[in-house]
């Protein structure tokens, strides 16, 4: 079986568990916390790999990732996962989890990264337009990274636009690089 139909699998599993207790919220915002701990810090999927840790470890490790504590529904998930040997899927079950969360509630996931700070009007500008392309709920995220060097990326669901001055010359580069290997 492949990695993705089992997180997939596991994940609609844990959304209609956490739909029929009420708590596919508070599940939501714990598997995205749990997806960015996989994001930000490589070493907790290579301690998910890992065999000589035990399942008591690796449940305590997971919970440390959240933020310590998570709901008793998370918990015990978490404990079925590990339980069942399957934990080096957790990250891509989160993921899973909150893609299948958005879907379910018509919520689109937006992300606007910029080279420099941008102020509320903008922020608000760029929500509006998304809204007019893409009707329902939006999650909306801003970022700083400079080595975009000026310009935005923008992220909406599985799209991405990049309008950043970093790819507009990576783009006259290799227009430049393939007009001189026609001269010679």
């Amino acid at each position: 079986m492949n990695e993705g139909m089992i997180s997939k699998r596991y994940a609609k599993a844990l959304l209609q568990f956490a739909i029929d207790n009420k708590s596919e919220d508070i599940i939501f915002s714990e598997m995205k916390v749990l997806a960015a701990a996989f994001a930000a810090e490589p070493r907790l999927r290579m301690a998910m790999d890992n065999p000589t840790l035990n399942a008591d470890d690796k449940l305590a490790l997971i919970k440390a990732s959240i933020g310590g504590k998570g709901s008793d529904v998370f918990v015990r998930f978490v404990d079925l996962v590990v339980k069942n040997k399957r934990e080096v899927y957790l990250r891509n079950i989160a993921l899973s989890y909150v893609d299948l969360y958005c879907e379910s509630k018509h919520i689109n996931t937006g992300k606007l990264v910029t080279a420099t700070p941008v102020d509320a009007a903008v922020i608000e500008k760029m929500k509006s337009l998304l809204q007019t392309i893409k009707p329902g709920t939006l999650d909306f995220e801003t970022s700083v990274d400079p080595d975009i060097e000026g310009g935005f990326v923008l992220y909406v669901d599985t799209y991405r636009l990049d309008a950043s001055v970093r790819t507009q010359l990576k783009r006259i580069k290799q227009q430049f690089v393939a007009e001189n290997s026609k001269m010679n």
